[in-house]
């Protein structure tokens, strides 16, 4: 039988076989991979970054959009154009670069205008840079039906010069929800029609993670309580409606027939959707001569007036 004479010699010829093979895989991978910064051979002209060769600067752009120029003076987007040595929101910051556009004597097809995009392509384009106040855009009942960005703020014509919103609200908020706005004219409502309030100091129309874009916590009256404080507690008995079901069980939150925006005429009548006899709800009823809904009889709101909450009574009687 054949003798190794040398073992070791062996073992070493091995291990240098392994080390080979592993520098061979490496290098097959790194020539395989494109370099920093390129983009792979198979991807579209479209998807590779711009160069810095590719911009013209917006002294360029202002020669021909002389007008749109001079009014960006006064544009919330000018302050960030002169941080950081200028580099900010300029001309080509949203609209592309300009090299191509200028070389093609104006070609519109070589330049983005939002005017001529899509929805999705629009609000793209605006979170690249707002993408951290309005995260939550494109889950909204907006985002979801393609209004854009464009389809209520417009950058240079805006009639709200700080918002940048094409009209002034609330008449830019009815103009898709032209059902809302009668309410407002109800003999008991909010004063937005007014002036007073705006649509948007209870709903963001950006987005939040409560229906109907309320600006609220998961407390459901707390959008309500920001400005009704009296109502917001702790109370050391609390009425647990207010916080299960929130202040539109009791209330019309724009407008209403009834006073202080009660959904229902009769007091009684609100009280006793849920305190009435039933075998399917257990919550307390109310019992005995004192509680004879007759019509001679007067409100629930008469006795048990601190509704929302009390400090003093399990039976929320006047806490004063």
């Amino acid at each position: 039988m054949y003798e190794i004479e040398n073992p070791g010699i062996t073992q070493g010829l091995l291990i240098s076989l392994l080390l080979l093979l592993v520098v061979v895989l490496f290098s097959s991978r790194a020539i395989a991979a494109p370099a920093k910064g390129q983009a792979p051979s198979g991807a579209k002209a479209s998807q590779t970054a711009p160069v810095a060769g590719d911009f013209v600067g917006q002294e360029v752009c202002a020669t021909c959009h002389e007008e749109v120029a001079k009014g960006f003076s006064s544009n919330p987007h000018t302050k960030l154009a002169e941080m950081h040595g200028k580099t900010g929101v300029t001309c080509e910051a949203c609209h592309g670069p300009g090299k191509a556009h200028v070389d093609g004597g104006g070609d519109i097809t070589k330049i983005f205008n939002p005017a001529k995009a899509t929805a999705k392509e629009v609000d793209a384009r605006c979170l690249s840079c707002h993408k951290g106040q309005h995260a939550n855009f494109e889950r909204t009942a907006h985002g979801e039906n393609n209004v854009s960005c464009v389809s209520c703020h417009s950058i240079h014509a805006g009639e709200d010069k700080e918002q940048l919103l094409k009209i002034a609200e609330p008449r830019l908020c009815f103009e898709c929800h032209t059902d809302i706005k009668p309410q407002f004219n109800m003999p008991f409502h909010h004063k937005v029609e007014e002036g007073l309030m705006k649509c948007s100091d209870c709903h963001d129309p950006h987005g939040t993670f409560n229906q109907k874009n309320l600006r609220s916590s998961s407390q459901m009256d707390a959008v309500c309580t920001k400005c009704h404080s009296e109502t917001a507690g702790p109370f050391v008995y609390e009425h647990n409606v207010v916080k299960t079901e929130g202040c539109t069980a009791c209330h019309f939150p724009h407008g209403g027939p009834n006073p202080r925006l009660l959904n229902r005429a009769n007091v009684n009548t609100i009280c006793l959707q849920c305190h009435s006899p039933s075998p399917n709800f257990t919550t307390s009823q109310p019992l005995g001569p004192a509680h004879n809904q007759a019509v001679q009889y007067q409100a629930c709101t008469i006795c048990h007036t601190s509704v929302h909450g009390s400090n003093v009574s399990p039976v929320f009687f006047n806490s004063n």
